[in-house]
Formats: structure tokens, C-alpha cells, sequence
């Protein structure tokens, strides 16, 4: 999410509030960001299709579109970014337990994080939920303002595929903006990711998946692979798995009526943008 980097991919990443406002005065406004990130998701799909890679038949890549369609539309409900998305979502046949999501809602889900977990829906539903969550706050706005900011570059979006799908070659010139600037392949911080975590939790609420399966995605994700040490509750710019649960199970009873009262009404048109989505989406962090 960038929900599971882990380490598979090491970047670094600077988060300061205002980083969005740089991305804008640099000129990576929303409109132009998501077309640039588009174009790049087009070629990124289109290189992995080629590789047989793309999984567009099976079982798990027909359980990540299903619960991909039934949220986009309560995604879309709560964007603020003046811009509509369109939403996409693609599978990857790797063994890494990986989901990534780019600006304007391109998305990607890795069977491995459905297989090796081995997910139910909602779970599923809480993976995807994150990534939107990182699209509709503009985390990879804020990526752009830091990128401007540190100057920092030197990645190739070779690194983020060949670690995530085991594909490399082909990839090596595909768009340095892709992780540049777009966060694919560099961690977002301990509070962005925590804020996609609870957006997600509110999302698949509202969706009518239970949002207690976003605590048993981190305690699976414990069990496949942990990393609750010193070294990483120091250094790593993500939150070990236990804080996320933690956090998690702090934000549950906030979202826990949200499921309820939606499982009642069913109806998108129904939803209104609570202030907990204000909370979440307005944040600088």
C-alpha cells in the first residue's frame, strides 16, 4: 500500500506540509498530473500485458474488479480535488503482496497480496480503499512538491516493476516520473499512510464491507511477514504493522455506524461527506 513496500523497493521520500502547493507553483497541477500519470500507467500496462503478466481471467483478478467497481463509485462521492477520476484498476501476476494507486486513480493490485494473504472481500476492500484514499488526498502531489523541493530524482520506474513483478529489461527508460514524482516506488510517511488507512476503513464502510477486515489484513500481514522491531519503528518511514492495527482499531468505532447506516441504505446517492472525510482529505500530512 504503497501498501506494502517493506523494503522491496528503497526510496527517499520528502513529506512537508505546503508540498502540494510547490507541486502547483513547479506546475504540477491536478489536471496535468493525472494526464502525465495516465499516460504513464497506459505504457506501464501495456509493457506488463506484453510480458504475459496482466491478469485479466482468473479468480482473485475477478474478485479485485468486482470490489474495485462496487467502491469507485463512493470514491468518487467523497473527491475534492475539483478533477473527476477515471478510475482504473489493473492486476499483476506477482508473488509480492503489493497494491499501488497513481494520480487520478490508476491502480494496480499484485495476486500476491490477495493469494499469499489469502483475503476475503472486505479485506480486499480495505487494500483498495488505502490506494484511493493516497489518490483522493493527492499524496502524489505532495510526493511532486518534495521531489521540487530536494531535487531528488534517479529512480526509474524499472526499479518499482522489476521488484514488485519480477519483470526487468524493458523497463529500464519507462519514466523516471512514475516514481519520481507519482510515489510508486517511495514510501509515504507514517502520517499519510496512516490517514490512507483510515480513509480506506471509512470508504469500505460506506462501500457495506465491514471495516473490521482492515485489522485482519495488518495481523495477516503480521503473520507473512513481520516487522515489529526497533530498527524499523525508528527508521522506516512507514508504520510497523502493530501501530497500524493499533491505529486501526482506535479509528474502528468511528466507522463501524457508517457501515451500519449504509448497509441500510445502499444507495450512493445517499452519501454525504462527513467531517471525518474533511479530516482526512484536508490534511497537509
Amino acid at each position: 500500500m504503497n501498501v506494502l513496500k517493506y523494503g522491496s523497493v528503497t526510496a527517499v521520500c520528502c513529506v512537508l506540509a505546503g508540498c502540494s502547493s510547490v507541486a502547483e507553483m513547479a506546475g504540477y497541477d491536478t489536471a496535468s498530473l493525472n494526464q502525465a500519470a495516465a499516460k504513464q500507467y497506459r505504457e506501464t500496462i501495456r509493457i506488463i500485458d506484453g510480458r504475459y503478466r496482466l491478469d485479466t481471467e482468473s479468480e482473485t483478478a475477478r474478485r479485485v474488479h468486482a470490489v474495485f467497481e462496487r467502491m469507485k463509485p463512493f470514491a468518487e462521492k467523497v473527491n475534492q480535488t475539483g478533477i473527476p477520476f477515471d478510475w482504473q484498476m489493473a492486476v499483476i501476476k506477482s508473488e509480492e503482496p503489493n497494491a499501488w494507486a497513481l494520480p487520478g486513480g490508476k491502480m494496480a493490485v499484485n495476486t500476491g497480496m490477495v493469494e499469499k494473504l489469502q483475503l476475503t472481500d472486505a479485506e480486499i476492500a480495505a487494500v483498495i480503499g488505502h490506494e484511493m484514499t493516497h489518490a483522493l488526498r493527492e499524496d502524489g502531489k505532495k510526493a511532486a512538491g518534495g521531489n521540487v523541493l530536494k531535487r531528488w530524482a534517479g529512480y526509474t520506474v524499472g526499479i518499482a516493476v522489476q521488484a514488485t513483478t519480477g519483470i526487468s529489461g524493458g523497463f529500464a527508460g519507462l519514466g523516471a516520473d512514475l516514481i519520481g514524482h507519482y510515489g510508486v516506488a517511495m514510501p509515504y510517511s507514517r502520517a499519510q499512510e496512516n490517514h490512507a488507512d483510515e480513509g480506506g476503513m471509512r470508504l469500505m464502510a460506506e462501500a457495506g464491507y465491514n471495516p473490521q477486515a482492515a485489522v485482519s489484513v495488518w495481523q495477516k500481514m503480521n503473520a507473512y511477514r513481520d516487522n515489529n522491531n526497533l530498527k524499523t519503528s525508528i527508521a522506516s518511514n512507514h508504520p510497523t504493522n502493530n501501530a497500524r492495527i493499533d491505529n486501526l482499531r482506535r479509528y474502528l468505532p468511528q466507522v463501524m455506524p457508517l457501515y451500519q447506516k449504509h448497509m441500510s441504505l445502499r444507495k450512493v446517492d445517499e452519501i454525504r461527506v462527513s467531517d471525518g472525510w474533511q479530516n482526512i482529505l484536508q490534511s497537509t500530512q
